[in-house]
């Protein structure tokens, strides 16, 4: 069995995908990943700001309709009259805390799982008098986080398959200058969901099966975790595909297979 551990950063790095981390500072926002429901009591999820700052942190929470191809290109469309948000806006002073609500008014009866950003965007603050610094300095600073809703109908579950796990080379990127670099070993997958739900396939175990270049029979199990530094959530829409990049090498050109584990 290959180590994860042993793998290229490099590699890590270049492909990682839809990562929802919040920035180190300015401020916060939790959970980063909301699932929902069209109808009943999960209709109604809550969002957390906290202002990290030292100073005041005015923000605004706005929605963005998501939708994503296969090969992760993403389209947003603003989609505010789909959700109520109270409040809207606010103001928080250093340290403190608000709780955003969210209540679903679009659609009861969605015939599929249907994704959205909220976004938490953090509004300039008029300078007190005396205050030496500038506002250019200031809108310098503003941050806009998102988390993910994604709202679907009651009872709805995903059924994800396999239908691509292949070993493949892909080209890594250079800089205006650099000299081009050799290509890297990866694994191509992709995964379709024939389901009316989505599903968030980094909630599982990933393990690899197949042959090294010398024929030698080779194992790599991905964790939750690193599938979170590699491809986000792993994010796959009902009744869509997603095709993704694992940063893993070693394998050779024979079949391979893909098992989803706790």
């Amino acid at each position: 069995m290959q180590s994860w551990k042993h793998l290229g950063r490099a590699i890590l790095a270049t492909i990682a995908s839809l990562s929802l981390c919040a920035p180190a500072s300015a401020m916060r926002v939790s959970p980063m990943v909301i699932e929902m429901e069209s109808r009943g009591s999960d209709s109604v999820a809550r969002v957390e700001v906290q202002n990290v700052n030292e100073g005041n942190l005015a923000f605004e929470a706005r929605i963005l309709r998501m939708e994503i191809d296969e090969s992760g290109k993403i389209v947003e469309t603003p989609a505010d009259d789909q959700f109520l948000v109270f409040p809207p806006q606010g103001v928080l002073p250093a340290g403190g805390r608000q709780v955003v609500r969210l209540q679903w008014v679009g659609d009861p009866t969605l015939a599929a799982s249907q994704a959205y950003y909220v976004s938490i965007n953090q509004l300039p603050v008029k300078l007190a008098p005396g205050t030496t610094e500038s506002v250019a300095a200031q809108v310098q600073v503003l941050y806009h986080m998102r988390a993910l809703a994604v709202v679907a109908p009651p009872g709805a579950k995903p059924d994800v398959e396999t239908t691509l796990v292949r070993s493949v080379l892909v080209e890594l990127p250079t800089k205006e200058g650099e000299e081009a670099r050799p290509p890297v070993n990866v694994v191509e997958i992709r995964l379709k969901n024939s389901g009316r739900r989505h599903a968030m396939m980094s909630n599982f175990g990933w393990r690899l099966e197949g042959f090294d270049a010398n024929g030698d029979p080779l194992r790599v199990d991905v964790s939750a975790e690193e599938l979170n530094q590699a491809v986000g959530t792993g994010y796959v829409p009902a009744l869509g595909e997603r095709t993704f990049l694992l940063p893993v090498s070693g394998f050779g050109p024979q079949p391979m297979r893909l098992l989803f584990t706790q």
